[in-house]
């Protein structure tokens, strides 16, 4: 009866990471392409396809305090990545920008304030723009922090899901799902694992 217990709350975090995962298409256009956001790395405004670059565009939906971003005793956070990261997409010829759509904590710790100071303390090199309502996210289905998206030349969605499996105490090994994606990408070829489901805090959208 135990082993039932704890195998049920097992089954609904699977089935749910399946079912945001499938949520975001595959092969959908970039959404709000020109809409205008505010940039907290160096306080100008970017439209995406501003960012963009021929071999497409990655954005990666984070936050200033999710504990999957800035990490904790158990999780080294993926936050430490962006800027490798950015950097490689860069040698690839992809854009990159990180986005906050936590509309519901503008007042604490993801006010553009904030967004501003902790760009400054991590180093940030890439862009990070406020999506001040979640329009961003929802219009794209995003769900997590971190949360990837990697559109390519023509902005048609090709990867979207996890920057790698570190998430995994089980895992043989660790596979950087988007770096693979964006290499592949970069030399036109297919991407093997286009999809993997998100991991990390919910965006914490407006009631």
């Amino acid at each position: 009866m135990k082993k039932a217990l704890l195998f049920f709350p097992l089954l609904l975090l699977i089935l749910n990471s399946s079912l945001l995962c499938s949520q975001a298409k595959l092969k959908t256009h970039l959404p709000l392409e020109n809409k205008v956001f505010s940039n907290a790395t160096s306080l100008d405004s970017w439209t995406l396809v501003q960012l963009k670059k021929p071999n497409g565009l990655i954005i990666i939906f984070s936050a200033n305090s999710c504990p999957f971003v800035v990490g904790s005793e158990n999780f080294p956070g993926w936050e430490v990545q962006y800027n490798a990261l950015f950097l490689e997409a860069q040698k690839l010829n992809i854009g990159f920008a990180v986005i906050n759509s936590n509309a519901g904590k503008r007042d604490g710790d993801d006010s553009f304030t904030q967004m501003i100071e902790h760009a400054k303390e991590k180093g940030y090199l890439m862009p990070y723009l406020l999506d001040e309502n979640s329009e961003l996210a929802n219009s794209c289905a995003a769900k997590t922090t971190p949360h990837v998206f990697l559109y390519n030349g023509e902005l048609s969605l090709i990867y979207t899901g996890s920057i790698d499996n570190i998430w995994d105490k089980e895992r043989k090994s660790t596979i950087p799902y988007l770096k693979i994606a964006m290499e592949a990408n970069a030399n036109n070829k297919k991407i093997k694992t286009s999809q993997t489901p998100p991991k990390g805090c919910s965006i914490k959208r407006n009631k």
